[in-house]
């Protein structure tokens, strides 16, 4: 059987690492305002080496979206052109995309490459309780694994959830009260930043004209902030403070890119901009009044035939008197 005990002692490698860095410049262990920093600010840079280390991806992913808009024209001809032929259409997607080096899928491999990171948090910190005092945990010391047991926000504990029982609480040596009104603010920062990181993107690139990437953006946009209503009562405190930080650092870095590799105009605006200005009907162009179309002449009375060669002289006057008799 697979064993993931890898990402396991990275991810413990990485946490004793900040954490000890954080503790060797004077950052408190114990806890201050009920929290202890240094293990917090192990986590919160936990992210931070991740997004490093994942950064030339994020900008390989950010080109892809650029190619893939650039080709939406001709994914809109293909559409038309194929109507009704869904198994065409595919295959003529596919030898587009891998005609222009385009790939579909690298909008996502940011997300998919930090998910072993993130269960491996969840694993690491499900661990962590006073019932295992003395034990030790994927190259931990005992020190380290009981300063971490007993590491908390705002005095819940790290490794508590939303969802845990109070007998598990108890165990913790936690208010339930408190451990649920710390995970409870923390899960809808989550939904939120999660919602707000897919929102900033979509509103920056517009939505695509590919079926199964606008399927992808919607559930980018609006199935996973909603599962995490759910999965959040899971979630130990320490990996939302995880999934917190990694949606706020999203944001930031997502910015920086889309400033720096500005996404192309779009075919709508690009034919609007080739398209000459329609006057608008309340005042014409720019406000000013619509040009009047020249009045056309008055139609020519229509001609009148003469009498023919021989026939009778008719008198124009209605009801006119017979001539008079020539008298001698």
């Amino acid at each position: 059987m697979f064993s993931l005990d890898w990402i396991y002692y990275a991810i413990s490698w990485i946490l004793l690492a900040w954490h000890s860095a954080w503790d060797a410049i004077g950052v408190p262990v114990g806890a201050v305002i009920g929290t202890n920093w240094a293990w917090i600010l192990a986590i919160i840079f936990l992210v931070v080496t991740v997004r490093v280390i994942l950064f030339p991806v994020f900008v390989k992913q950010i080109k892809s979206q650029r190619a893939m808009q650039a080709l939406q024209p001709k994914v809109k001809e293909l559409q038309e052109k194929h109507k009704g032929d869904r198994e065409t259409l595919q295959k003529e997607m596919m030898e587009l995309y891998r005609k222009e080096k385009a790939n579909p899928l690298m909008g996502c491999l940011p997300m998919f490459l930090q998910i072993p990171v993130f269960l491996g948090l969840f694993h690491t910190l499900r661990r962590l309780s006073p019932d295992n005092q003395g034990k030790t945990l994927y190259g931990w010391t005992v020190d380290q694994f009981n300063s971490a047991s007993n590491a908390t926000l705002f005095t819940a504990p790290i490794s508590g959830k939303f969802g845990s029982t109070a007998e598990e609480l108890s165990r913790l040596g936690a208010s339930t009260g408190t451990v649920k009104v710390v995970a409870g603010i923390l899960v809808i920062i989550m939904i939120a930043t999660t919602y707000l990181t897919s929102r900033q993107m979509i509103l920056k690139t517009g939505w695509a004209e590919d079926p199964q990437q606008r399927m992808v953006q919607r559930l980018m946009l609006y199935g996973i902030p909603l599962s995490l209503l759910i999965s959040g009562a899971i979630f130990p405190i320490g990996v939302i403070i995880y999934w917190v930080t990694n949606n706020l650092f999203t944001l930031g870095q997502q910015q920086w890119v889309l400033r720096k590799f500005p996404p192309p105009p779009t075919a709508k605006s690009t034919s609007a901009a080739k398209s000459p200005a329609q006057p608008t009907k309340a005042g014409g162009l720019f406000g000013r009044k619509a040009a009047q179309p020249p009045a056309k002449a008055p139609a020519a009375a229509p001609k009148v035939a003469g009498p023919k060669p021989g026939a009778k002289p008719v008198n124009p006057k209605k009801g006119g008197s017979k001539p008079a008799k020539r008298q001698g």
